[in-house]
Order: C-alpha cells, then structure tokens, then sequence
C-alpha cells in the first residue's frame, strides 16, 4: 500500500509540488510547477494550489484525495515599491522646451531666431533671423515652396518646427539647408514672437549645443544665475538627436522640489534615520548598523513615507491583520533612475532623475499560513501541515543535487525576496530572508528604460538580445551571428529584439541601444542578486567567514537565468567555493528545492532511524 505526501512550495513567481511515497522508503514519483494565484502567503494562493496539485496527480493516475498529506512552506509576503530621491521640477513659464527623437529630423546644424508661423514669412521685411513654425494642416510641398521664397527674398529663415512628420521631404525640397525638427504634436503651444533654438545632429550623432549648459548660456545670452538654472533642461536633452529650446520673455524659471523623506529603521537595540535621497550605499550602512530590524517607517507626507505605508497597508488587507501589526522584517535600497515629465514639454519629453528603489519584506503572523492550510484542507479533504521555514527545507532538497555535501549554503533566488540557509557538517541549520529578488530586478529594467510594460522588462530580463540586421540574420548581444534559412518577419527589420526562442522574437518598442538595455539589464541584476548574496553569506556563514563553506547551490526560479548563475560564480570564484546552479533529485534543475525538501522533513519527522532513500 502506498502513502504519498505532497510537498508544496508557494513562491512569488510559481507553485512547485513533489509527491513521494513514504511508506517504506522515500520514493519521489511526480511534481508540476504553476504560476502562483494572488501574492505569496495570502488565501487567493490556494487556487494555485490545487491547480499545482491536480496537475502532479494527474502524472501519476492519482485523485488529490489519494494523499495522505499535504505540506505547504512558511510563505513570508514580500512586496517591492519604488520610493523617489528628491525631484527637481523644472518649469518654464509661458514658454516650453522639446526634445525628442523624432524618426524624420531634417537637415543638420544649430539655427537660432524668433519664432513665427509660415503665413507669416510672406510680410516680412526685416532681416532678423526666424524659425519658422508649420502646423499639419500645411502640405510638405506649400511649406517647401514657401520656405524657398523666403530665401529668394533674403529672409534669413534659421530653422523650422514642423507638426507632421514630413521634416526630411520639406528639406529634401529646400534650395538652402536648415534644421527642422518634426512630429511636435502639440504646435499650437510653441510661443510666437520668442527667441529659439533648434538644432539637428548629423545621423549617428546626438547634439552638442543644446544638451550643455554653457551651450544655452551662449544661444540664450544667460548670466551665470540664469546657466545654473537651465541644467535640468540640458540634461533632459542629452542623447537626443535633435531639440527646441524656446525662452521665454523673462527667462522666468521656477523650481518645484518634492521631499523625498527619512527613512526611519528601528532595530531591536537602537534607532537609525536617514534622508532617503543619501541613496542606497548610505540606506544599508545604516540598516547594518541596526540590524537585527524590528521595523521601518518613513517620515509622514512624503514619498517614502506614503510608499511605505502603501505595502503596510497592502498586507494588512490580505492578511487580515491591522496595519499596527504589519512589521518590515527587511529592506533592500538600490539607486536607479526613473523618467520624470518634463513640465512644459510640448512632444511628451522625460528626463532621467534619480531615485531610490526600495524592497520591503512584511513580517506577517502565522495566521495567514494557517488559514491557507485550512482553507486548503477543506478544499481537498486531505490532512495540511505548515512544514517549516522555507531555506530550512531548501536545504533539504538541495543536497540532493549530485556531487553536494555538508557544510553548504543554499541561495533560493525567488521573484520577491532571497532566502539563504547553512547546514553544518553536523547537520545544524541557520537561516534566513532578504528582501529584493526577481521581481525587484524586473522593477528596475522597466523604470530605467521608461517601457512601462512590466511584461516587457520580465522578458528582457530573462533573454537574451540581438539586432536584425537582415531578413536572413540577426547578431546577439554577444557579437555571434545567427543565419536564418526562411526571411524572417520584415516588421523586425533594423529593430532591437528579445529572443525567446529560434522562432520567437518580440521587438523592443524604444530607442534604447542594445548596448543600452543589456547594460541596465545586467546592472538591475547585480545591484540586486549580488548585493542580496553578499548580505545572505556575511550573514550565515561560520563566523561570517565565506571561505568556511565548501558549496553553495543556487535553487530558484532566477538560478535558471542565462547570467545570474555565472555572475555569482563569479562573484564568489575568489572565496574557493564551488557555486552552481542545483539539481533537485538529479533531475529537476534548481527547481523543487522547497517542495523536495518538505516531503524530505516529513519523511525524517516519521522514520528519524531511516536514512534518505
């Protein structure tokens, strides 16, 4: 007769299930792997459950009733947020500023003059320099024919600014060769009558004039009071292939700041507070300082305050607690970028402001565990048992992996939070949780690129990259190029992909360099996988000596990444430790570890003479 037992793992990301016979010797049969239903550690997880569950039974001809048991993990909530570093908003009053990267610019070079409409060209006789406005309604060939008038005339025409997107066939057009930015949507808000300037880089090249302060001081006649405002404007412009600059009567500038706000964390001996904007090296230094952590808050009516107050209150409404009893148990800071509205903009421009990226991990009562078994009981009708601390039965599964042996430390890398366990050669197991994992990675690919497409950014992330640039080969990130026998879609032509697999490829829909994404990308996950693994082993090693463990096994969902596991072999190369991606049961990757390692504890919890099977 046979006896199984579930083992299941509720993660951020997936639910994993291993299914064992226990009744003589341990005898793993099946598992299965589903995407987790609601946040980890909530009730909505017991859809995910049962799927997970019905699916491993399947495998082996069994109904869910059939168990003898089920165990589930101690699934602590993570949530991530974003706090903002302190803005600077930069408005320009009565007037605006565009810089974009339109697909047509035309022509190439500096113009600077006062802004009028082309109706108004035919009037003119003063000899002062103009640019030119063109609304839609005027077809590329009435604006060309007018323009070359003007020329005929000697009317020093500089630049123009265009609504459609016609700017390189009005140029193609011209008897004289002026810089024309094109595709201003909103032309009706260019102020006439104001000094401007527009310019265009040759293609290939990114401007040079209006990106640098002392650039506008020179355009613009600016005092140095006047420079030290208009910074943020050429930094909204760097990397741009072509802008506008318009100013206004006064030149009036105003600046709006919005506090970011302290961080408060409060450890079990003593207190510690910082602005959030000292950044993220800062924020851990003093979260060291402090730790063991009892609890963080922000300073109230500002940006991390609201942020910090928004996960508290998130997980008291899915545990059913009060918000009084939601404690942070970990906080991870990373600094990152995040695209801010230009105010005054006029083709929806972003400049890049600084910011701090905070994970939060929510120490939750075990309620919320306990009501997950009950539910999952009644649901199943088969006994539920909460199986222990996730590391602690990661352990378990991970030495399974063949070719491991204790001292080891495990690293189970998940979506929302990094659990780290050691087991001694004795067989003592420490553990314990970090905040800041995939999901936070994913967080950072999206905010930095401004794609916000979180579907995306989890796709960058996960593969790898390359160009088309045929119909017949792309060329990965790496420099190899890869043939194709059939012509691929033309949509991809010149573009940027993702490359799920030979057959799939998904467009990436910004201007972003490859060098660009895979930049940000592989930084994302070093800030956050690396920074996690370093506090993980400083944490539990031997008296925090890495070199006293012999193994360190990656299990998890982000051990199957194409780049985490080398750039933490890497990390860890100089220590004499042998680190790799695990093998669960010599089969299933370094997926099941917790799963694996539940049906493990139990199977030891009935016959504690009996060695694993």
């Amino acid at each position: 007769m046979m006896k199984f037992v579930a083992g299941v793992d509720i993660g951020n990301s997936t639910t994993e299930v291993a299914i064992a016979d226990v009744e003589n010797k341990l005898e793993f049969k099946t598992s299965s792997i589903v995407k987790t239903t609601g946040i980890k550690g909530t009730l909505d997880n017991v859809v995910g459950i049962v799927k997970a569950l019905g699916d491993a039974c399947e495998n082996i001809h069994i109904n869910i009733q059939d168990l003898n048991v089920i165990c589930i993990n101690e699934a602590t909530p993570v949530i991530g947020d974003v706090a903002m570093e302190t803005i600077t908003e930069t408005v320009i009053t009565e007037s605006t500023m565009i810089g974009h990267n339109p697909d047509t610019p035309g022509g190439m070079g500096i113009g600077v003059g006062k802004t009028i409409y082309l109706d108004e060209l035919e009037g003119m006789s003063s000899n002062e320099p103009v640019i030119c406005v063109i609304p839609r309604k005027v077809d590329f060939e009435t604006a060309a024919n007018r323009l070359n008038q003007a020329f005929d005339n000697h009317i020093d025409v500089t630049a123009a600014i265009v609504q459609g997107d016609d700017g390189v066939i009005i140029n193609n057009r011209l008897k004289k060769h002026i810089p024309i930015v094109d595709e201003v949507s909103y032309i009706d808000k260019v102020p006439m009558g104001m000094l401007a300037a527009v310019e265009v880089a040759s293609p290939g090249k990114t401007i040079k004039v209006l990106s640098n302060p002392y650039g506008l001081a020179t355009v613009f006649k600016l005092s140095p009071e006047e420079t030290k405002h208009v910074i943020p404007i050429a930094r909204a412009l760097i990397g741009n292939r072509s802008a506008v600059v318009i100013r206004t009567p006064e030149g009036d500038v105003k600046e709006r700041v919005i506090p970011a706000g302290k961080l408060i964390l409060m450890g079990e001996k003593q207190k510690g507070q910082l602005p959030i904007e000292s950044g993220s090296e800062a924020i851990m230094k003093e979260l060291e300082k402090v730790w063991p952590l009892k609890d963080v808050t922000g300073e109230a009516g500002t940006n991390v305050g609201g942020m910090l107050e928004r996960v508290r209150q998130v997980m008291g409404e899915l545990t059913s607690q009060n918000i009084d009893e939601v404690k942070i148990q970990d906080i991870l800071a990373v600094d990152t970028f995040i695209p801010q509205k230009v105010q005054g903009g006029v083709a929806g421009e972003f400049s890049l402001e600084n910011a701090v990226a905070l994970a939060a991990m929510v120490k939750t009562s075990k309620l919320p565990m306990e009501s997950i078994a009950k539910k999952l009981e009644n649901e199943t009708k088969v006994r539920v048992i909460i199986g222990g601390v996730e590391a602690n039965v990661a352990v378990r599964g991970a030495l399974t992996t063949p070719g491991t042996d204790k001292p080891l430390v495990i690293l189970d890398i998940g979506g929302g939070s990094t659990d780290s366990a050691y087991i001694s050669r004795e067989g003592d197991i420490r553990s314990i949780h970090h905040a800041g994992a995939g999901q936070m990675v994913t967080m950072l690919i999206n905010s930095e690129l401004g794609l916000n497409d979180l579907s995306l950014a989890e796709d960058i992330k996960r593969y790898p990259l390359a160009k088309v640039e045929s119909l017949f080969n792309i060329r990965y990130e790496g420099g190899n190029v890869c043939f194709y026998q059939n012509q691929l879609d033309s949509s991809l032509f010149a573009r940027n992909v993702i490359v799920k697999s030979e057959n799939e490829m998904i467009p990436i829909p910004t201007r972003h360099s490859i060098e660009k994404i895979r930049m940000v990308r592989r930084e994302s996950k070093e800030k956050v996988f690396v920074t996690n693994i370093k506090r993980a082993l400083k944490d539990i090693a031997p008296n925090h000596d890495i070199r006293a463990v012999d193994f360190v096994v990656l299990v998890g969902g982000s051990a199957l990444d194409f780049e985490i596991p080398e750039m933490i072999s890497d990390e860890l190369s100089h220590y004499g430790v042998i680190c790799g991606s695990g093998n669960i049961r010599g089969i299933m990757g370094p997926r099941n570890a917790v799963a694996t390692g539940l049906v493990i504890a139990y199977y030891e919890s009935l016959h504690p003479d009996k060695s694993r099977a």
